[in-house]
């Protein structure tokens, strides 16, 4: 089969689960929302203090809408191992690679579109309740967060499908990168010599910072998290190419 066949079996297959299609559909009111939440709250006092970035207020709901990409991209490999369905898949395109490269698109591409309606949405919602406080979207910086946004979370989708594929169970990856992203980097923190700072959230949300600090810059930040994404994707693809189905 044909990349461009074995790519439109996968979509088909992404906007028919409805529990692959729901994670993918989650991360813009999850993200909105929760942004609008928090800004919607916010008070002079909290804008005074130190360190507050207007910015990065304005997506405050990304680490909540980060976890839906991470369902998403989990979901839409996981599938294929519950009840023997890759099989079935390997046995409609035998060519592994081809295979996993259209299931990587599948799962980027969607990814991709619907963070570069998020980012635009959290930004506007973001700054119209922080009353005053906020950035404007010609302000330096805003468009780059915007865009950076789209490109975290199908990052992040794209790291979630090849850790799934590389373990074969849609459990054991949610496992490992929910506690990954929400507490290792709390845990972590600015302990072993500044290391945190090339985990793949903490480096790939420099990006929607006014002026990132801790000595990577807002696209060095995304590119870090572009090598977690890519060595996961590869791994997944050794891990299908060395192993019966």
């Amino acid at each position: 089969m044909a990349f461009t066949a074995a790519l439109h079996a996968e979509w088909i297959k992404v906007r028919s689960l409805r529990s692959t299609l729901g994670c993918l559909l989650a991360v813009l009111p999850v993200t909105v929302g929760t942004t609008a939440a928090v800004c919607a709250a916010f008070g002079d006092g909290e804008s005074r203090e130190p360190g507050f970035d207007p910015l990065f207020t304005a997506f405050y709901g990304l680490n909540f809408g980060q976890l839906a990409a991470v369902a998403f991209g989990t979901a839409a490999v996981a599938a294929e191992y519950r009840g023997g369905a890759i099989r079935v898949s390997l046995a409609a395109v035998p060519r592994r690679g081809v295979f996993h490269a259209a299931k990587m698109v599948a799962v980027g591409g969607p990814a991709l579109a619907v963070g570069l309606l998020t980012g635009p949405a959290a930004f506007l919602a973001g700054g119209a309740l922080l009353d005053g406080r906020g950035t404007a979207p010609g302000d330096p910086g805003a468009v780059r967060a915007m865009l950076g946004c789209g490109v975290y979370l199908a990052l992040l989708a794209l790291l979630a499908a090849g850790l799934t594929t590389v373990l074969r169970s849609g459990a054991a990856a949610l496992g490992l990168l929910v506690p990954f992203l929400l507490i290792v980097p709390f845990v972590v923190g600015d302990l072993a010599g500044g290391a945190a700072r090339y985990l793949p959230d903490r480096a790939g949300q420099l990006v929607l910072h006014t002026s990132p600090e801790g000595g990577l810059g807002p696209w060095e930040g995304l590119g870090v998290t572009a090598c977690w994404a890519a060595a996961a994707v590869l791994a997944g693809w050794w891990r299908l190419a060395r192993r019966d189905a």
